[in-house]
């Protein structure tokens, strides 16, 4: 490189800087102004990654004062170059090199290639493989539900398909407790967010679970929510923080605690609200809480909306009513009315269970089918029902039809344990410990100390009190027998978590960890990383409540309730930490409390009251809210017979609360919720995809392309670290420090620690990103070799891309994503990409160095040009046949859905009218955006055969 200065140059690694200056050469350094952007940069003479702007006859320059001349002859004077031609008046002009325009850019491939800004090979095949892939995952039907750290769970998978999918989702999330109903919610917003359905999210859930949340959405996710909490109203109290953040986590009891902070949300513009424990929400005809209140002016103000709740009808009708009317107040607005169309679905529900059975069908259920099926023009698939052959997919189209007739099961969701199966069994361990003097002393007061005494015993002779309290001892027995297995211990307070870790570390010399709520995240990930390493990590883990909220430790069975919480959610929630669908091994449950204390009382209440150390008991709080001032007396001071009397009264309520759950149970809802057959194409599409499309391979590339070190860690892992000549400053996703991945589902489950790579990833979507919008590999030049050419033959690759620019949310890319369009080029001007595909061009293994490769550009420009011009005839009379196909699929597709909801409509009213409207719409739009598809040149290779 010869440096003059007043030379232009551009920065190869930084194209967006604009054209640079050389102002001086001193030495070995060159230093270049970049006015455009206002940077200054030095550089070493001898490896700076500049090429020089050199521009040919025919090409149209711009001065810096905005006229142009279309070059006619290139003078270089000392160095310098002089352009002579007419400018648009046609008047002869010279343009100074020094005089060109500062913001001249060269991110089009053909001005790239022709101004010598020649991209490695390597590069120019990684941007052709991420156009492939992004076409490929734009089209895929699981599109948005690949990606998620969460096992491919049927029931789960069914229902984020079927919400996600429709404009502005309003339903109910109500499955039984350990079915994931969070998952569920976290699967919804990952595929709305990533098609570009939504954009703003605010999420309201009881104080206790805002860090549940926060990690779950995070890790499983990939979703980062910022969290709005007191803090934030302090640092900045006179801003509006929910319009600081799209993403947004906030406590329900913030906004009681200060009105202003209501306004505050509902004067931000959302996309969905998501709301947990929704059934904490009281309303009745008469009287309605405040939080129920802000809730609804939310539900109105507010497109989507998702309320979670395990207990739907566990309050009562009215309450379930309360839940539904803020969903649809228009649908929902009569209580009594709101009853007599459930009574409406039974009948319903009986033809469909002889749907579902083997046998023939009667005569008698075949003429209500005759009458059902009629509305629905389905009468020829009746003529088949009772065919042997045809019979089974018969039934299954009838079948769906008559389930969509179901008014609830559009708006509401709810699996349970006995139809999804799976669920491990219970095992009870129950170690009852003589109560030490002071201790019983302290659980005799009143308050946390009275089920919590290790709270409250003092210091004596400056012993802890774990030192005398006895449950500690047979704590480390437990551990010594089952050592080698991984052991979860919980318990109420981060204080005596802290502690009884301390003293199992003392008293067994076994491998601890603890998990509090004061720890920061990234300490509690590492602390549950080390307990979920099956080889070097902790046997136990000690937890406190809070603490253990949210997170999965189902590699685990065998768990420790150090001490009972009053709430029996509380309780399921611990046991839920292990008792997860996927759970591969029965729970073994060990309790520990002290004789003739409150904690004994309240063992006596959970085992023989409730039985909800055996199974999930929904009708718990129930009934303690229905007999809590007798247990509240038994906990004060036991009394055999009174106690007694309670255990009976709690199994008799018990048993009723259940029976009428279970007489209550909607059938037809429950058949809704997961249709079978739907949700195991689902798991088997999502399987196929990942198979066929490894993203391993593809990552590979991206690496190697970019300077990005990668050590394998184990099978599936491996560790990624920054390079030191990476391409670019920062990589996607990838710490300065490096990052652990793995590309196996099951061990990203058991390793929050490790990324999970999949195509949806943001380190993948990010690669993909970086690659597509930089001109990172659009123009190269190549040796390679192919056995049907001759040596020496010049050939022009051109790819280009049939884009189509469309809002996000129409999702445009189910039926015409950006097409690639590749054409080759010969000396002979005709297009031979149908005979050499692009994989059977092989590198020669002769590398062209980048002057070379500009060198033999700029002698065969004018060649190249044509050739240029005839790859992009080729192209444009290939693109009226692929608009005209991607309109007719979205016509197909979008059209039977529109005419399946208008049906459906007639028959069951929770079909919103402005869903279908929305449908009509997205129809028109997307058909008026398909058919002003353009081409763009995306890269070019030229290539010369040896």
């Amino acid at each position: 490189m010869r440096f003059v200065p007043g030379q232009r140059w551009i920065s190869d690694t930084e194209p967006e800087l604009g054209l640079g200056t050389v102002l001086s050469v001193e030495g070995n350094r060159v230093t270049l102004l970049f006015i455009a952007a206002e940077e200054r940069r030095i550089y070493a003479q001898g490896n700076s990654p500049l090429t020089r702007v050199r521009f040919a006859v025919a090409d149209t320059v711009e001065s810096v004062d905005g006229w142009r001349i279309q070059v006619s002859s290139v003078v270089e004077k000392e160095g310098l170059l002089e352009y002579r031609g007419r400018d648009e008046d046609g008047i002869e002009r010279t343009l100074e090199e020094l005089d060109i325009s500062h913001f001249l850019q060269f991110n089009k491939p053909q001005d790239r290639l022709f101004t010598g800004q020649i991209d490695d090979a390597k590069l120019y095949a990684l941007r052709y493989a991420t156009l492939l892939h992004q076409g490929r995952i734009d089209r895929s039907p699981v599109r948005g539900l690949v990606g998620p750290r969460t096992s491919l769970i049927p029931h789960q998978l069914y229902i984020a398909h079927e919400v996600a999918t429709r404009h502005a989702p309003r339903v109910l999330l109500a499955d039984e407790v350990g079915l994931g109903k969070t998952i569920e919610a976290g699967l919804i917003l990952h595929h709305q967010l990533l098609t570009g359905r939504i954009r703003r999210v605010l999420v309201v859930v009881p104080e206790p679970l805002l860090h549940q949340w926060l990690v779950e959405m995070m890790r499983r996710f990939n979703l980062r929510f910022s969290l709005v909490d007191e803090d934030a109203w302090e640092e900045e109290p006179n801003a509006n923080p929910f319009l600081e953040h799209d993403l947004v986590l906030c406590a329900l009891g913030a906004f009681m605690r200060e009105p202003q902070r209501q306004r505050q949300a509902l004067a931000a513009p959302w996309d969905t609200m998501v709301v947990d424990e929704a059934h904490h929400l009281e309303w009745s005809s008469a009287h309605a809480s405040p939080e129920y209140v802000f809730v609804e002016q939310l539900s109105r103000a507010i497109p989507s909306v998702l309320l979670l709740t395990a207990t739907p009808e566990q309050l009562g009708k009215a309450a379930h009513f309360a839940r539904l009317r803020l969903l649809d107040p228009d649908r929902f607005h009569d209580y009594e009315q709101f009853l007599q169309e459930e009574k409406l679905y039974e009948p319903l529900a009986h033809l469909i269970d002889h749907l579902l059975g083997e046998q023939p069908l009667s005569p008698e259920v075949l003429g209500q089918l005759k009458d059902l099926a009629a509305q629905d023009k389905a009468e020829e698939l009746l003529s088949r029902l009772n065919d042997a052959e045809d019979g089974p997919a018969a039934r299954e189209r009838l079948l769906r039809l008559l389930l969509d007739r179901h008014g609830t099961g559009r708006i509401l969701f709810r699996n349970t344990r006995a139809a999804v199966h799976g669920f491990p069994e219970r095992v009870l361990h129950a170690y009852p410990v003589a109560c030490p003097s002071d201790f019983a002393a302290a659980a005799a007061t009143t308050g946390e100390a009275r089920l919590h005494p290790e709270t409250a015993v003092p210091r004596i002779d400056g012993e802890i009190w774990w030192r005398r309290d006895p449950r500690v001892e047979r704590l480390a027995e437990i551990l010594k027998t089952l050592k080698g297995q991984k052991v979860l211990v919980i318990c109420a307070a981060d204080k005596t978590a802290l502690e009884l870790e301390e003293a199992l570390r003392v008293r067994t010399g076994l491998g601890t960890v603890v998990f509090h709520a004061g720890m920061s995240i990234i300490a509690r990930d590492r602390a549950a990383a080390w307990f979920a390493d099956a080889d070097q990590g902790a046997q136990v883990l000690v937890c406190s409540e809070i603490g253990s909220e949210g997170r999965n430790f189902q590699f685990a069975h065998h768990m420790v309730l150090f001490d009972l919480p009053y709430n029996p959610d509380l309780l399921e929630q611990r046991i839920g930490r292990l008792d997860r669908i996927g759970q591969r091994e029965n729970i073994q449950i060990h309790v520990l409390y002290l004789e003739d204390t409150a904690q004994s009382v309240l063992f006596q209440w959970y085992r023989d009251g409730l039985d909800a150390f055996s199974r999930p008991c929904p009708a718990a709080l129930a009934v303690l809210q229905q007999l809590a001032p007798q247990l509240d007396e038994q906990l004060q001071k036991a009394d055999p017979a009174g106690m007694q009397r309670l255990l009976e009264q709690a199994r008799q309520l018990t048993e009723k609360i259940l029976r009428d759950l279970h007489e209550g149970r909607d059938r037809l809802l429950e058949l809704n919720s997961c249709r079978l057959n739907d949700a195991k194409r689902l798991v088997s599409a999502i399987d196929e995809f990942e198979q066929e499309h490894g993203v391993w391979d593809y990552l590979e590339q991206v690496f190697d392309g970019y300077g990005v070190n990668v050590e394998e860690h184990s099978d599936d892992c491996y560790i990624l670290t920054p390079g030191e000549n990476m391409l670019i400053p920062h990589f996607p996703e990838l710490l300065d420090d490096g990052v652990t991945v793995t590309l196996n589902r099951d061990i990203a489950l058991a390793r929050e620690d490790m990324l999970f790579l999949t195509w949806e990833h943001p380190m993948v979507s990010g690669a993909a990103d970086l690659i597509l919008t930089s001109g990172h590999g659009n123009a190269t030049v190549s040796m390679l070799y192919h056995p049907n050419l001759e040596d020496g033959q010049l050939l022009l690759e051109a790819v280009f891309l049939l884009e189509c620019s469309a809002p996000k949310q129409l999702q445009i890319g189910r039926f015409l994503p950006q097409t690639l369009v590749r054409t080759l080029i010969d000396g002979n001007l005709r297009d031979v990409a149908a005979e050499i595909p692009f994989d059977s061009l092989h590198d020669s293994g002769q590398p062209i160095d980048r002057v070379h490769a500009a060198a033999l550009v700029r002698s065969q420009q004018k060649v190249l040009a044509r050739m240029l011009q005839t790859a992009e005839k080729v192209a444009q009379k290939q693109a009226p046949a692929l608009v005209a196909e991607a309109g007719k699929e979205m016509l197909d597709t979008l059209g039977a859905e529109l005419k399946r909801l208008n049906a459906l409509k007639k028959v069951n009213p929770a079909v919103r009218a402005e869903e279908i409207e929305q449908l009509r719409q997205t129809i028109i739009d997307s058909h008026g955006y398909i058919q002003s598809a353009q081409l763009r040149l995306d890269a070019v290779r030229v290539v010369l055969t040896v």
